[in-house]
């Protein structure tokens, strides 16, 4: 068996520790901060009345068709029937317009919710019908160079602000008009014909990190890794056959830290490494440094008697009312009358987008809600556009990214992350000198 260092305890890292440690090898997992999780992680806040809760730093959601976190989350101890709310895809607004997915096996179910989308025009539904028949033809493949506008020619306004920007701006947080459609077009083939239940909705009913990391943690530690814990890595440097990670040897290293933290790290290190191996570095550096990247930011928001409808809503957003969803987080564990507002591809500071924010929730919900705390995540996730390309998993022998950046079909989401992980530990060949 050999030694692997996994640098980086967000999702990606955790599931590439895990699937290092579940193959036998020893594993010591580095974190530079004193928490897991990375980008979808629990943090503490707190309601107007002082009532300490626990909150996320971005509301996340996860589909059906995320097979590998289904998985590792069941390989970790974690029941999904328990921690996921499981519905149907919907996507209704408050005054019940949009979408809802009957329970039918796929693609009758897509068909049914078209069919029986409130506010459309049958003129509407057809249009979209004849369109998902010709992705359907096609193998869901189109022009590399083609934004999810360009795509989506021919679909009414109505369609277009119903699903089309709602689906886009969730699974790959960039707007349609920039958004790659190829990489859309893999997300609905995956989710909406890819078998029964690969489109349903599965909320959080616990936070972030009770979710996957800290489970992932515990699974770590009871099979022997090492989980370091504000341990800052600063050099990667081959020794030989070996890799030394600041001094400590190693067979196998897989940097699993965000885009921007991994280009430091390889820059650096590659000033001490022989002149093939640096060059390998810094062309990873220059791929990764190209990538440009969106915000997301999530307002909470509070009032004692707040309700929804349903567990989560989409909102009517333009550039003053940004939000494209809410959460009930009462029904997803939180306390009563919290509700989880998210503005995906956000560009506006956190103060105007607060402000913005309880706004549209007055206008559009008819509820006048208390601030709770405002959470910017200023890199959230690369702008996911067309032909863009990513840094590849492999870097040198044995040495290895993965993330949710990384090259890979999916675009920014946890599946993305996790899959990656996976992906690294299976591509490791010690058979290379």
């Amino acid at each position: 068996m050999s030694r692997i260092a996994v640098i980086g305890a967000g999702w990606a890292g955790i599931a590439a520790a895990v699937s290092a440690t579940a193959a036998g090898h020893p594993v010591v997992l580095f974190e530079a901060t004193h928490a897991v999780g990375g980008r979808a992680r629990a943090v503490a806040g707190q309601l107007p009345d002082g009532t300490p809760l626990t909150l996320d730093n971005g509301q996340h959601i996860l589909i059906g068709a995320y097979s590998e976190t289904l998985r590792l989350l069941q390989q970790v101890g974690v029941d999904p029937k328990t921690a996921l709310l499981r519905l149907p895809l919907t996507l209704r607004f408050p005054d019940g317009s949009g979408l809802r997915f009957p329970r039918w096996p796929a693609p009758l179910n897509a068909l049914g919710a078209i069919a029986g989308a409130r506010g459309w025009r049958w003129a509407d539904k057809w249009a979209l019908l004849r369109l998902a028949e010709r992705w359907r033809r096609q193998g869901f493949a189109c022009d590399v160079n083609a934004s999810v506008t360009r795509l989506c020619q021919g679909l009414s306004p109505r369609v277009l602000s119903d699903l089309i920007e709602p689906l886009c701006v969730s699974a790959l947080n960039t707007p349609a008009r920039d958004a790659s459609a190829q990489v859309f077009l893999r997300v609905m083939q995956d989710a909406l014909f890819g078998g029964a239940g690969t489109s349903n909705l599965l909320l959080p009913r616990c936070d972030l990190s009770a979710l996957f990391p800290t489970a992932g943690a515990r699974y770590l530690l009871a099979r022997g890794a090492q989980l370091r814990l504000a341990a800052r890595v600063n050099t990667v440097v081959p020794q030989g056959p070996h890799w030394q990670v600041d001094g400590e040897s190693f067979d196998a290293v897989i940097v699993a830290t965000s885009a921007s933290a991994a280009a430091r790290l390889l820059s650096r290190s590659a000033a001490s490494a022989d002149a093939a191996t640096a060059q390998a570095m810094l062309r990873c550096c220059v791929v990764t440094q190209a990538l440009r990247f969106e915000a997301i930011t999530t307002v909470y928001a509070w009032h004692p008697s707040a309700r929804l409808s349903s567990p989560m809503l989409a909102l009517r957003s333009d550039a003053t009312f940004p939000a494209q969803f809410v959460f009930d987080r009462a029904r997803l564990g939180g306390p009563p009358g919290l509700l989880a507002f998210v503005v995906s591809a956000s560009q506006a500071d956190r103060a105007t987008l607060q402000t913005q924010v309880l706004r549209q929730a007055s206008a559009q919900l008819g509820l006048n809600l208390q601030p709770v705390q405002t959470i910017v995540e200023k890199h959230a996730t690369f702008a996911c556009t067309p032909r863009l390309q990513r840094p590849a998993q492999r870097i040198a022998p044995a040495l290895l990214a993965c993330g949710d950046y990384v090259a890979g079909p999916y675009p920014a989401t946890l599946e993305g992350a996790v899959r990656s992980g996976v992906a690294a530990v299976a591509a490791l060949d010690f058979s290379s000198p």
